[in-house]
């Protein structure tokens, strides 16, 4: 019989879980875009010395309406993004609320989810990658399972129930500082007005005529 390698077997197993709203917006805060990449390897990449089981993110989409088609599309083909990149993605589909905004809230499947995929897949440690209060009672939950539980987040988005349920804080922020900036659009430089060159003055604006208002040349 084989002889297992006393390193390997040392290798904590990991599940990551992540409330891809609650971490967007805390990146978007310090004006970076945020590398998903970098973030799982932070978390438990090869030089962690630990064994990513599986890095799931739960994402709410834009509703199924004419009104959100574009930004849904976009939204999907950010999800198929992190699919095809090794991610495991759990989405649920938004319905409209005040002010033209929408609402798709994950946390009841992302809480499900955590009991039952620590149990088929026996993790060790379970990384929650929100700084939602609503995850602390999960966090007790986990613990009593005898799974060590820790909530990667920034510290001005932590709330302190769910900072006091964990078994350890990752804070996040030294590693936001590290992606890239969000180039924001120039803003449009005002036209001075044109002058007339012989009186050196504002040239009066003539009122459209017909033709104008009817589009015509």
């Amino acid at each position: 019989m084989q002889k297992k390698n006393s390193n390997t077997s040392a290798r904590s197993r990991v599940l990551v879980l992540v409330d891809e709203s609650n971490v967007g917006s805390s990146v978007r805060t310090v004006g970076r875009g945020l590398d998903w990449i970098k973030l799982r390897d932070f978390l438990a990449g090869p030089n962690t010395g630990r064994e990513l089981i599986e890095m799931v993110v739960y994402a709410g989409l834009p509703p199924a309406m004419p009104i959100w088609q574009e930004e849904r599309d976009k939204k999907n083909k950010f999800m198929q993004w992190l699919r095809s990149n090794g991610f495991m993605v759990v989405t649920k589909d938004g319905s409209p609320a005040e002010e033209g905004r929408y609402k798709a809230n994950v946390d009841v499947m992302m809480a499900i989810d955590a009991l039952e995929l620590s149990v088929e897949m026996q993790p060790d440690v379970v990384i929650l990658v929100t700084g939602d209060t609503d995850f602390a009672y999960l966090a007790i939950k986990l613990r009593r399972r005898g799974i060590r539980v820790e909530v990667a987040s920034v510290s001005q988005n932590l709330g302190n129930i769910l900072r006091s349920a964990a078994n350890e804080v990752i804070d996040l922020a030294q590693l936001f500082r590290t992606f890239e900036m969000i180039q924001e659009p120039a803003p449009a430089r005002a036209m001075p007005p044109r002058q007339n060159q012989q009186e050196g003055r504002p040239q009066p604006q003539r009122p459209p005529n017909q033709q104008q208002l009817l589009g015509r040349p």
